[in-house]
């Protein structure tokens, strides 16, 4: 069976971010703008929920590689083109739209995936906090909290399962697949206490075995005349515009993100300059955390406009990762540090 290659299939990324990307990028905001200043509980719970969202992510995402690579799930809008069910080439017609065309196996979705674990950590923080309130009053408050969260999260989770159906990516069975598979990892890390003290060296441990692990997967398989490539040709054959075809869809693509993202974070909460200026005395000002959130959103801009050659695959996957790496350290460690010294400079002059 032919392997396929992902740059003889796909074009140039998408002009706008991927969805683990945005989502990452929320995530490291997150962290940044509440990180631990503090012995409170709040503040603890801050930066344990930035943390665990960048885990679960993560985690969520190189789960939904591996349970694609074993499903070997269709999406629609090739699925209906090859099927015999349909007699006298009856099948139906399915508009498709400039993400329709994701490249790899379509079981489970995830995006579905992804909403549903990151979603499912915010929920299940905020609820951690008010479950503490002990008055009549607050117990009710509590309740009606527990009923609009989870209100909520529903919404978000059945309007991200629509509308990957209604663009023909995903079959409804996938999606819904996705949603319950999120809640498993996100909860699992409910009970994962290690991540938050985990130094550099089990970041690159933790690297390091998801890395060889998908790689030797895909080559136990590749040895077995299986390739896991297969829904490369499909969507090059089945696709509408050969425009809406990108190679940032590709699995081993989401794999470099997901690994240059965590090793960023690990790299950026390791760092002295997380240290310095998250630990410091200017960390609890509002001026502080304003600043950040404006110097990271425009920083992460920045970053959204390199664009990564595609011509050469392994180069690619090299500066992915890089880039991957560099946002979490950047909002994590270097805005801050950069905020928290600036700042300092002020007050001195000042005085």
């Amino acid at each position: 069976m032919k392997t396929v290659s992902f740059t003889e299939t796909c074009l140039p990324i998408p002009k706008t971010p991927c969805f683990l990307s945005c989502r990452l990028w929320i995530c490291c905001c997150f962290l940044n703008i509440l990180c631990k200043h503090d012995s409170s509980s709040i503040s603890k719970l801050n930066q344990v929920v930035g943390t665990k969202m960048i885990w679960v992510a993560v985690i969520g995402d190189w789960f939904n590689l591996i349970f694609k690579w074993i499903l070997f799930g269709h999406r629609p809008y090739w699925w209906v083109q090859e099927t015999m069910i349909y007699p006298n080439q009856s099948s139906p017609c399915l508009e498709q739209f400039p993400i329709t065309c994701e490249t790899g196996p379509g079981s489970p979705s995830g995006h579905a995936m992804g909403s549903s674990c990151v979603w499912y950590v915010m929920v299940t923080a905020a609820l951690s906090y008010t479950v503490r309130w002990k008055d009549k009053l607050a117990v009710t408050l509590h309740r009606l909290t527990w009923s609009f969260l989870w209100s909520i999260f529903w919404i978000i989770q059945i309007s991200v399962c629509i509308s990957r159906v209604f663009i023909a990516t995903h079959f409804p069975h996938q999606v819904i697949l996705g949603v319950f598979a999120g809640i498993l990892v996100a909860e699992a890390f409910e009970h994962t206490p290690a991540i938050q003290t985990a130094s550099l060296r089990m970041y690159i441990k933790t690297n390091l075995f998801l890395f060889i692990f998908a790689l030797g997967f895909y080559l136990s398989l590749k040895l077995l005349d299986i390739d896991l490539l297969w829904s490369v040709p499909k969507a090059k054959k089945w696709c509408a515009n050969p425009d809406w075809i990108n190679i940032d869809t590709t699995p081993f693509a989401g794999l470099v993100r997901n690994l240059g993202a965590l090793f960023g974070l690990g790299l950026g909460i390791n760092s002295e300059m997380f240290v310095t200026s998250c630990k410091g005395k200017n960390s609890c000002k509002l001026s502080f955390r304003i600043l950040c959130i404006a110097a990271s959103l425009a920083t992460l801009q920045l970053y959204n406009f390199i664009k990564i050659p595609t011509h050469t695959e392994y180069l690619f996957y090299i500066l992915s990762f890089c880039k991957s790496a560099a946002m979490p350290l950047t909002v994590v460690a270097l805005v801050p540090y950069c905020v928290h010294s600036l700042m300092k400079t002020t007050e001195k002059k000042l005085n």
